[in-house]
């Protein structure tokens, strides 16, 4: 049975990262949880910035994945579209990596600001797509995709993450009326 050394570190690196932290996190503590020693990482990643950007591909990927499961055929643009953003803002309120990552963010360590704009970037690049086709269809009228893309998900942010912090939680259903009401039926045909 082969053990597969660049599995392990990517496993022990995100484990590292989701319980101190990417500052927190050294190439030594890597190391000692991939039970492999320092060279082998360096054999498959420059440094741990890159090793960072990889797993964070990974995320995204499994995130959008996540998201692709919420698209069912009959339901309108709006409420698939409600749907992903949802379920992509809810991966990463969930999925511990992403959580340590967004509150490390928050005191400005350049490589996880760079690590968070990433993340947001493959989300309103894939909001982005699901509104081209939408238009495409005819289901919204011409707009710029990737301004609206931004739009919704700073509507979304502000309305989950920023609201909750002196307010009880919205629910799904008002997340969905409230988006309807700012963005959507400026959108309509």
């Amino acid at each position: 049975m082969t053990v597969d050394r660049r599995k392990q570190v990517i496993q022990a690196a995100g484990q590292s990262f989701s319980t101190f932290g990417y500052k927190g996190t050294t190439i030594d503590q890597i190391a000692k949880i991939a039970n492999v020693g320092k060279g082998t990482i360096y054999t498959y990643f420059k440094n741990k910035e890159q090793l960072l950007q990889h797993i964070m591909k990974e995320l995204i990927g499994e995130m959008k994945a996540e998201a692709e499961k919420t698209f069912e055929k009959g339901l309108s643009f709006y409420e698939n579209v409600h749907r992903a953003i949802y379920k992509m803002l809810e991966y990463r309120m969930t999925h511990q990596l992403a959580i340590k990552l967004f509150e490390e963010a928050k005191f400005g360590a350049p490589e996880v600001v760079e690590a968070q704009k990433y993340y947001e970037d493959a989300i309103i690049s894939y909001i982005s797509k699901q509104i081209e086709k939408a238009i495409e269809n005819g289901e919204i009228r011409s707009c710029d995709p990737k301004i609206t893309a931004f739009v919704i998900l700073k509507i979304y942010i502000a309305l989950i993450f920023d609201w909750e912090k002196n307010n009880p939680p919205l629910s799904k259903e008002t997340l969905s009326e409230l988006l309807d009401l700012y963005i959507f039926r400026g959108l309509s045909i």
